[in-house]
Order: C-alpha cells, then structure tokens, then sequence
C-alpha cells in the first residue's frame, strides 16, 4: 500500500477553456481573482510535489517531486520540453536522487533525453524468469549510480535518430539471506554462475537510436504514436565487465475515441529488451518497471519478473469522471514474460496484472495530472501505486 500528501504550486502563461485543474480550485476555496480564460498554450508550467508514502520493500517514504515543462521555440511546431528532480529518503534504508529531461529544440530538430539516478535503495526480489511458481523472496539492498545521455537529430517530420552513452556502476550488494530455505541471494547465485562479483559491477556501453513520434502531447496524449527502438552494446573497454548486445523497443499507441471528449482514450504499450549475445550483470536485467520512469507492470513490485529477455504489452482506457475533466478514471490491463537461463523462452509464461485508478488534473495547459491505480496480479500480490502524470 502506499499514500501521497500533495501540495501543488502552479506558474502558467495560459489555461485550457472549460476545465478545472487545482489551481482553480486553490484560487476558489482562498477566494483569489480567477485568471482571463484563454485557449493559448502556455510558456511554461512548474509543479511542486512534497510526498510521503509505504511500501512493503521501503518502508515510509517522504520526499519531494519537482516538475516542469517549457516551450523551446514556436508551440505550434515544437515539442514541449519536460524536466523533472525527484528526492527521497524512507524508514527501510531508501536514499534516491533522480533527475530528468526530455527536451525539443525549436522547431523540434533536437531532441535531448537523459535520466540520472543516484542512491541506495532495497529490494523485494523473486528471482529470474515467470515460471508459472513463485520461487520465493529476498530482500536486496544496493548503492546504485545510472547515468543515461540520448541525442536525437529530425531526419524528417517525425523521425528522429540518434546516438547516447550508458553508465550504471551497482555496489555495496547485500547478499546476506535471513531465510534458511535461501541462504544465497538470487543475486549472488546469478552472479557467481556468470562470473561477476556478487559485490559490486559496472554495465557501461553505447546506444543507437531510432525514434518516431506523432503524439499531440507528451503528458498525456490524446492521439499519435511513439515508436523507439534502442541497440545498446556494453564495451569492456568502457568499463562493463563483459561485452554484450541488447536490442530494446517501445511503442505507445493513443486513440481519442470522441471529438467532444478527447479525453476518451484507449493507449497501447509495449515495451521489450532482448539480450542478443553476450551477458549483463543481475542487476541490469530487464523486467518489471526496467523503463525510465519504472511504471511498468502495475499490481507488481518492481523487479517482480526479470530475465535477459523480457517484455510487456499493456492496454488502458481513460475517461473523465467529471465534467470540468478535474476527476478522470482510468482502467488498464497488462500482460509481461520474461526468459531465463534453464530453457524458457519469452511467451512461455505470461503473468497478467490489472486494475483501476483516478486521476486529479493539476494543470489543465499541460494536462498535468496525478495518477493514482490500484493494481493486482497473481500470487496474491496487490498495490496501491501513485505517480505524476499518465503511466505512459
């Protein structure tokens, strides 16, 4: 389970005619002049998010999210440019640093993406693969530095390629076990296996990159497509351990299905990595929550199903509950396999999670929003989760 206190600070050049976000509502309830309403897109927007949550994993978190969003050039032909700070601190041991941008030059002939996570941070881990069976539980603690760089140059309307550097240095690994029936961590059995140290590895390499984007909004789109396909080859001469070839995709898909409501969409998601030869440390296999913004797989922890292969598909219709679109709902299906090291091939098990959720529209020119599901999926795992903006 886990619980959000918010505490919303909005600065906008513009609002969006006949909706309500929580600005509104803050200027009703103090009794503040109501701002000329305008359909113009705004020149930017930040929003402040002090947090405070559990998790089985981390225990209480308290933190605090920082967004915000600016046009680079013209709005009517270029991207609006998103950065985000997140910091935490928890009860179970948690200290995270997260910082990160996807911006749009003018015109959107530059697209710049970086993700940089710094911190220690602890682990329910279930072992490799979707095997059917629950193989059991661990609790992994780790420091941890990624440091993610993509540059993408506009090839053409709405394709883009481009090249990036990769680099994720994992420490201080506790491999001490408290249960009998695991003395040996699934970390150190994987990485004794591979010849890694169990204690401490880097995973370092170079990204090519392709991407194709359509969407109307990066927030949260109405309509469009977002098509990205990622080859990364960690280099020992950059300081990975082995050598290894990774070929990564992600597609969304956004249909509006009403002219007057928009805001009814049905959204697509696919998201894979696939080890194509060589070998990547434990903690670098993909599984669930392994994209950026660690939201895939909603009713499972993160790092519930992993392995050198891993994918997951996930549908989403979203409506508005209210007619100023401040309350939204939202109801989501999604389906993950992943590969392991005894034999099982991708799509020999499928492990489906599902669930709803609200949405509470915090800046209406930006659509804006915070994100709260209720998730479930086998072997009786459930969860509250709560995020800013859409899940993808």
């Amino acid at each position: 389970m886990s619980a959000l206190i918010f505490l919303s600070m909005v600065l906008t050049a513009g609002t969006v005619r006949g909706q309500t976000d929580i600005a509104d509502v803050f200027n009703r309830v103090l009794k503040r002049k109501k701002p000329a309403d305008t359909t113009a897109k705004p020149a930017g927007s930040l929003v402040l998010l002090p947090t405070i949550g559990y998790t089985p994993s981390t225990g209480f978190q308290f933190g605090a999210d920082v967004s915000g969003t600016r046009y680079f050039g013209n709005p009517e032909t270029t991207t609006l440019s998103v950065f985000d700070a997140y910091a935490a601190l928890s009860t179970g041991g948690m200290a995270i640093l997260q910082i990160k941008h996807n911006i749009y030059s003018s015109g959107n002939t530059w697209n710049l993406q970086g993700n940089w996570n710094l911190g220690k941070t602890v682990m329910l881990d279930h072992g490799i693969g979707t095997t059917g069976t629950d193989p059991g539980l661990f609790t992994l603690r780790y420091r941890f530095l990624n440091l993610n760089e993509n540059a993408y140059k506009e090839l053409f309307d709405h394709f883009y390629a481009g090249v990036g550097i990769s680099f994720n240095y994992y420490t201080k690994i506790d491999n001490q076990s408290q249960d009998s029936t695991h003395p040996e961590s699934f970390n150190a059995a994987y990485s004794l296996k591979n010849s890694y140290s169990p204690d401490s590895y880097f995973a370092n390499g170079m990204l090519l990159n392709f991407q194709y984007n359509t969407r109307d909004q990066p927030y949260r789109p109405y309509k469009g497509i977002y098509l990205n396909v990622l080859l990364r080859s960690n280099r020992t001469w950059m300081g990975s351990e082995r050598n290894a070839v990774q070929l990564r995709t992600e597609l969304r898909k956004y249909w509006s299905l009403s002219a007057k409501n928009p805001e009814h969409v049905l959204a697509y998601w696919l998201w894979g990595s696939y080890l194509l030869n060589g070998s990547i440390p434990y903690l670098e296999l993909p599984g669930t929550g392994s994209d950026n913004d660690q939201r895939t797989g909603r009713g499972y922890t993160i790092g519930r199903f992993k392995g050198p292969s891993f994918m997951i598909n996930e549908v989403e219709y979203r409506y508005p509950l209210t007619r100023n679109k401040l309350i939204s709902g939202v109801a989501f299906f999604n389906a993950e396999t992943a590969s392991d090291q005894s034999g099982t091939k991708l799509f020999q098990h499928l492990e489906p999670g599902m669930g709803a959720g609200l949405r509470i529209l915090f800046n209406k020119s930006t659509r804006t929003n915070l994100c709260l599901d209720y998730g479930f999926g086998n072997y009786h795992s459930k969860g509250v989760f709560v995020g800013l903006n859409e899940v993808f």
